[in-house]
């Protein structure tokens, strides 16, 4: 296993805390030890270098045929590669966008055209609710202890125009379980309310790729799902979100849509593909493996330490959350900031209620191991000075 050094960065001057989570992963960019932002960043396998290396015959393909051709390619091997062979309904629309949060932009104009609050799950990556809330939306908090542990109130769902969930969710890795899902969606469609969801981990949880299209679609409730492929493969940021729902869905997703972007680079989807296809073959398996022993890397290193937590023991997705004790996890990433390591401190997760974030670290494992295991010692030294 190649190490890489813990070593000093040093600060001339304080930088401002950052406002949001991205504006923290933003910083973490160029850092020696980035564990901050959920994206892929691992080395690619021997099987993901020969599609980098197919790039110039996937050019060379995708000008040769219509591009909706190559675009359904892609997203039938995409969904059917995590287990969503639902999205083949005759009434199901896809629409590709640059990313995930391209196509929450617009769910979120969307809904904003027909309601005034959505029911947001609590906690989430915190550019969801202030997307919802740019968008002109009022939310409401919807507890992960609430959403899995039976029926919502049909009063709080009767003053609601959207359920929102992200499933895995990020940073708690939980998932909603086929029955709560048919059970929720059954809800949502008997006071008429949109159960919108975002699946942007699915890939690496197979608790969570069971056929939610059959389920949603078998509810006759009104539903969208964000599929996005960023979160998977260490692309370089070349990746492709998804907006899917039925017709009738009863909001202008297409007309938003076309006021943003006109489609998705071919070549991109091309390439997305071609990706779903090795994961298919064994990829998305070595995937799971690596994970996994990153999170293992992460818990022994830090076993032992005072006060430290897994709260999320069953989690499966490229993120582990710890919890720091007494420590104050704004501190803590400023003490790893001098050792080049960056996490993510998990009070803006708690969009609804921050102090409930306020001892909580998120650390990222699509990295190389070497950098998980640089970055956990880094933590421990912060949390153990002077051993």
């Amino acid at each position: 296993m190649t190490r890489v050094p813990v070593t000093a960065v040093p600060h001339t001057r304080p930088t401002p805390v950052p406002g949001n989570l991205t504006q923290f992963e933003h910083l973490a960019l160029s850092s020696p030890v980035n564990l901050a932002d959920g994206h892929a960043r691992q080395e690619l396998t021997p099987g993901q270098s020969r599609i980098v290396g197919e790039l110039p015959a996937l050019w060379a393909d995708v000008l040769a045929r219509p591009v909706e051709e190559v675009e359904a390619e892609a997203y039938r091997t995409y969904f059917e590669l995590l287990g969503q062979y639902g999205h083949r309904l005759p009434s199901t629309r896809v629409l590709s966008c640059y990313s995930s949060s391209v196509a929450m932009e617009i769910f979120a104009r969307s809904l904003a055209a027909v309601a005034d609050t959505a029911l947001l799950i609590h906690p989430t990556f915190d550019n969801i609710p202030d997307i919802l809330r740019g968008a002109g939306l009022a939310l409401r908090p919807l507890e992960e202890e609430a959403l899995h542990g039976g029926d919502l109130d049909p009063a709080v769902l009767r003053s609601v125009g959207c359920v929102f969930v992200t499933t895995p969710n990020n940073p708690t890795g939980r998932v909603l379980a086929e029955e709560r899902l048919r059970a929720l969606a059954a809800q949502c469609a008997e006071h008429d309310v949109v159960l919108a969801l975002d699946t942007s981990f699915r890939g690496f949880d197979t608790r969570a790729q069971y056929d939610h299209y059959a389920v949603l679609d078998g509810s006759g409730c009104r539903w969208v799902v964000i599929e996005d492929t960023g979160k998977l493969w260490p692309t370089l940021e070349l990746k492709v979100g998804w907006l899917v729902f039925p017709e009738p869905v009863g909001l202008p997703l297409s007309e938003v849509y076309s006021d943003i972007l006109l489609g998705v680079s071919p070549l991109v989807l091309s390439m997305v593909r071609r990706f779903a296809e090795d994961a298919a073959g064994g990829g998305l398996a070595e995937l799971h493996r690596f994970i996994a022993g990153n999170r293992a890397v992460v818990r022994e290193v830090l076993a032992g330490v005072p006060g430290i937590g897994f709260p999320h023991p069953h989690s499966r997705g490229s993120v582990e959350r710890v919890e720091l004790g007494a420590r104050s996890a704004l501190e803590v990433w400023s003490a790893l900031r001098e050792h080049g390591v960056h996490a993510l401190p998990c009070r803006k997760f708690h969009w609804a209620d921050p102090a409930r974030g306020e001892h909580g670290l998120r650390v990222a494992l699509a990295r190389p191991t070497s950098s998980v295991l640089a970055g956990a010692r880094a933590l421990r030294s912060v949390l153990l000075p002077g051993r």
